[in-house]
């Protein structure tokens, strides 16, 4: 098992961040996305605090991430928050990384006063949908939706829970 801990994310973290969410992406089937784009991305996140992110860090090595603010959803209340990405390196799968990042999320999305979360999963993504609703989110079934992932089109679901 691996020691590791949670902390908010810094700007030394972004190439990090950004070249997990690749190999994640990657592990789904996705073309690779713009790799500089999205280094600007995480580097603004980080930034300026959207989205809000925390890392899972072994030694000196940062092996997971976890993106969380406001729910993007038009018409959600603005006491729903949402989970804009959550992905940990494959090694560390299984060691209780991804746990520690979505509770770090959970407690601060409360401390902001939010009452709900949500997730965007693909319907592909098998362990993410388990771990997901192991931790107590439920499928919101008429939020099936088709979206472009690159020159690919994918199906996505929201999945719901009460924070507490």
């Amino acid at each position: 098992m691996t020691a590791f801990q949670i902390r908010p994310a810094i700007d030394s973290d972004a190439a990090s961040i950004t070249q997990i969410e690749a190999e994640a992406h990657a592990a789904l089937g996705h073309a690779p996305a713009d790799a500089a784009k999205c280094l600007v991305f995480w580097k603004e996140a980080i930034e300026f605090g959207e989205p809000l992110l925390h890392v899972a860090v072994a030694g000196d090595a940062v092996i997971g991430f976890v993106g969380y603010d406001r729910s993007r959803d038009p018409r959600t209340p603005p006491t729903t928050g949402e989970i804009w990405a959550i992905h940990v390196l494959v090694p560390h799968h299984g060691q209780g990384v991804g746990l520690a990042l979505w509770d770090a999320a959970r407690e601060a999305l409360i401390d902001e006063g939010c009452t709900h979360v949500s997730i965007w999963i693909e319907l592909a993504s098998e362990r993410a949908l388990r771990f997901h609703e192991l931790a107590g989110f439920k499928r919101d079934m008429p939020s099936l939706r088709t979206v472009a992932r690159g020159t690919r089109r994918v199906e996505e679901i929201r999945l719901k829970r009460v924070l507490s």
